[in-house]
Order: C-alpha cells, then structure tokens, then sequence
C-alpha cells in the first residue's frame, strides 16, 4: 500500500503565524517612518505662506511663527490650547526664549548668530545665540518673556547704520523676504560684520553704500532665519 503523506498541520500554523507576525512588523515600521518624515527636524520650517512640508516638530519643539511667511521648529513644548469648549493642556520647559535664530551664512562668519553681547547686537556663537521675532519691528526675546528691540541708528551720517537694541522699537520696517532679513522701506538686505578684537564676535552694520567703519576689517553679509527647506 502507498504510503499517504498527511499535512503537517503544527508547521502550517507555524509558518502561517510567522508571516502574519512578518507582515505586522513591516506595517509598523513603514507607519513610523511615515510619521518620521512628516516631523519637521529641530530648528527646521514647519510652516508659512507658501509652505507644503511639515507642519509638526520633532519631540521636545514645537512650530511656532515668525512672520506669516515663516515659522519653525523651537525648543519647547505647545502652549495650553482650547478647541470647541474642551481645553488641552501640554507643560512648556520654560527652557529657552520663543522666536528664531538669526544667523550668517557666508564666511568669516558663517553660521554665527545674531546675539547681545553686553547689551550691544554682534555676531557670535550659537551657543549663545540669541532667538527673534519679526514682525515690522525686531524684537530679541527672552525666557522671562521681556523683549529688547533690534533698531537702526539712522542718524549716523555713514552709509553702515549701527544696529542697538532698547527697551522701544523705533525701526519698525524690518521684513522678510523668504528667510533673510530685509529693511521694506526703503527695500535694504545687505549688512556688514566687522571683526573686533574678540574673534568670537562680530560687530554688524545695515550697509545702504560702500563706507566702512575707519580700519575695521569687515565683508558684506545678508542675515537669514535658519532654514533648513
């Protein structure tokens, strides 16, 4: 008689088991990625006119605007939000000011970031760097809350305007023209960073000619929001 071959039905429901457990794990794994890539990364864009990338942040940021044109990815935590009578409420770490950074991005100073260094703006570390609103006026915030004001000294009869910053915003033209910084009225975006005896830090001018601070070393630079699109 021939021998009859029966299924093994213990190895059946193994392998029917593995693939199942196979095909579960590749699910979850493309749904993370996807959830990866649709958070923008620390200090990336995630939002503004115009935008159609990320509009979430990575754990531990949170999107938050500069402009209408502009908002990126900070340290921090969302702020406690109301929505249809039912209120959710998230912890901010109270860490770090709110606003953008304001860097350079050609040398000798690229990538160091608008900041006040005893009270006057220059350019220097990230470490320090120091986080900004834009909006008509320039305000550098701070963790407390209270706000210093980037302004132009206009009455300088030089074509580099020093900037200053004071507890009131009397330049109240500042704009945005994608992430660089830019007078509106009259339209100016080229500034000028001067070495000073720290090289650390840089002084910076708005440049509306060619003079130059009498034996300073100093090139030609925009200013920009640190955008990572």
């Amino acid at each position: 008689m021939a021998n009859i071959k029966t299924p093994d039905i213990a190895s059946s429901l193994t392998l029917s088991r593995m693939r199942s457990f196979t095909f579960a794990a590749a699910t979850v794994l493309f749904l993370s990625i996807g959830a990866a890539k649709a958070q923008a990364p620390a200090y990336g864009q995630c939002g503004g006119q115009g935008w159609s990338g990320a509009t979430t942040c990575v754990a531990g940021y949170t999107c938050t605007s500069s402009s209408p044109y502009y908002s990126q990815c900070i340290p921090g935590t969302a702020a406690p939000t109301t929505s249809g009578g039912s209120s959710s409420t998230s912890t901010s770490s109270g860490a770090a000011p709110t606003g953008s950074q304001i860097r350079a991005v050609t040398n000798p100073v690229f990538h160091f970031y608008l900041q006040s260094n005893g009270g006057k703006p220059q350019l220097g570390p990230e470490a320090s760097s120091g986080y900004f609103t834009v909006s008509g006026s320039i305000s550098l915030n701070s963790a407390s809350g209270s706000k210093l004001y980037l302004n132009l000294n206009n009455t300088a009869s030089t074509s580099y305007k020093p900037l200053t910053l004071g507890s009131t915003a009397t330049t109240t033209n500042w704009g945005l023209e994608g992430d660089t910084i830019i007078t509106t009225n009259p339209r100016q975006l080229n500034f000028i960073a001067c070495a000073t005896s720290n090289p650390s830090f840089y002084d910076v001018y708005l440049q509306t000619g060619n003079d130059t601070p009498p034996g300073a070393s100093c090139t030609l630079q925009t200013l920009h929001l640190p955008c990572l699109c």
